[in-house]
């Protein structure tokens, strides 16, 4: 596609206006990147769009350039087969498959607070209370709808890879996310998917020896829901940061 004919990045909007004054153009797409949780269903993404993106994610460092990076796209008939897979997997009381623990398996302050105060930030914009399991099950599996987003990314590596590409993996998908948003456009990693590895695998043919790093989806933000209203904190540099030779 010639650059003429992809969308430049519309008004930011919706509140990100602020968070992108003084800021340069990278410094934008960093700071208005978020996880989006519901997109425009019928507003495509071109493909050369995403090719281009992930052309330029791929410039993101690997250890000795080993690019440990594959993806899988999906949007159409792929993405309501994967879709509808995970779904019945899932309804059905199905076990999961995780490939791998991407979250501790004992939680511990402060990272927990963190998690806690996120997940009834936006359970709170939804009206959902603590307590009510059955709603909170429906929006958990709003996932494995991408969210409404028309297209849907799943980002995989030969398991064989230790964990410096698991980090290679952190740098591009970052990339991915920064690029769309460069254009106007949305994601939202979802570790989610990574329960049902053996799934996803199955219906989209990931090679066996991959390991499933994560999903994502990819798409035109709604900004008429409320789950868009969600900014999640983050602390300043001056509270994870040790600042040593620099004097008063």
């Amino acid at each position: 596609m010639p650059d003429a004919e992809i969308q430049p990045p519309p008004d930011i909007g919706y509140g990100r206006r602020d968070a992108a004054a003084g800021l340069n153009d990278a410094e934008a797409a960093i700071t208005t990147r978020r996880s989006v949780r519901a997109f425009l269903p019928d507003k495509p993404v071109p493909k050369d769009l995403i090719e281009r993106i992930l052309n330029v994610a791929a410039r993101a460092p690997s250890g000795t350039n080993v690019q440990p990076w594959h993806v899988t796209v999906v949007t159409g008939a792929a993405r309501e087969a994967v879709s509808a897979a995970v779904h019945a997997k899932r309804d059905g009381g199905g076990a999961q498959e995780m490939g791998y623990n991407y979250y501790p398996v004992q939680w511990f302050e402060p990272y927990i607070s963190r998690r806690r105060k996120l997940g009834w930030d936006m359970y709170g914009l939804l009206g959902i209370a603590k307590g009510e399991r059955d709603r909170t099950y429906r929006q958990h599996g709003r996932n494995f709808d991408f969210f409404d987003a028309p297209v849907g990314l799943f980002f995989h590596m030969d398991r064989r890879m230790e964990t410096g590409s698991f980090i290679d993996m952190g740098l591009f998908l970052e990339n991915v996310m920064v690029a769309a948003r460069s254009h106007g456009l949305d994601t939202c990693p979802q570790a989610a998917w990574v329960d049902y590895t053996d799934t996803v695998k199955s219906v989209l043919g990931l090679p066996e020896d991959h390991i499933l790093i994560c999903g994502m989806s990819l798409g035109y933000e709604d900004t008429s829901a409320p789950v868009n209203a969600l900014y999640s904190e983050r602390e300043p540099a001056g509270a994870f940061t040790d600042w040593q030779g620099f004097g008063d």
